[in-house]
This record gives structure tokens, C-alpha cells and sequence, in this order.
């Protein structure tokens, strides 16, 4: 990836799941240009990953802090990872 992009993979909290967050994610990342993918988690978080600019990335990280109407979020966690450069969009995944 060029110098001024990154990926990180991120664990959201709280109440995350069935309030459309992986929608809204995917809506989100997309208006942004980002790529990567979304998805729910057993344990009732959600998990993405998410590739882009680092100024890209970073608005995202802001807005997952906020989530969609009904969604409450406890914590956003992330993590550096090496760029994955199999998915050219935004996704949601199962």
C-alpha cells in the first residue's frame, strides 16, 4: 500500500447488532472510499476491517464511535494489520 494508507482491523461493543450496523457500516466506509469488510461476531460485537488513506481511516474510526440510530457503543478497538489487498470495496461478510 502507498504511504499514506493503512488497514486495521477493529472490535466494536456494546449494542451493535440488530440496529443495522453492518449496513450502516458498509453505507459509511463506502462514501469514504475505504475498502475491507464488516461483519457480526458470536459474542454479539462486530468486526471489520478497514483499508484506505490514513486520513479516510481515520473519519471512520470516529464514526463507528457513533454508529447508527439504535446503536449504542461501548468501545472501538483496533489494531494495525498489513494491508489485504483481496477486497477492492467495502463489504459485509459473514
Amino acid at each position: 500500500m502507498e504511504k499514506d494508507r493503512k488497514a486495521v482491523m477493529v472490535r466494536i461493543t456494546g449494542k451493535v447488532q440488530g440496529v443495522s450496523f453492518r449496513v450502516w457500516t458498509r453505507m459509511e466506509a463506502r462514501k469514504l472510499g475505504l475498502a475491507g469488510w464488516v461483519r457480526n461476531e458470536d459474542d454479539g460485537s462486530v468486526t471489520a476491517l478497514i483499508a484506505g488513506h490514513d486520513a479516510a481511516v481515520a473519519a471512520m474510526m470516529d464514526r463507528l464511535w457513533q454508529g447508527p440510530a439504535g446503536a449504542s457503543v461501548r468501545n472501538v478497538a483496533s489494531q494495525d494489520i498489513e494491508p489485504d489487498e483481496r477486497f477492492p470495496d467495502f463489504r459485509i461478510v459473514v
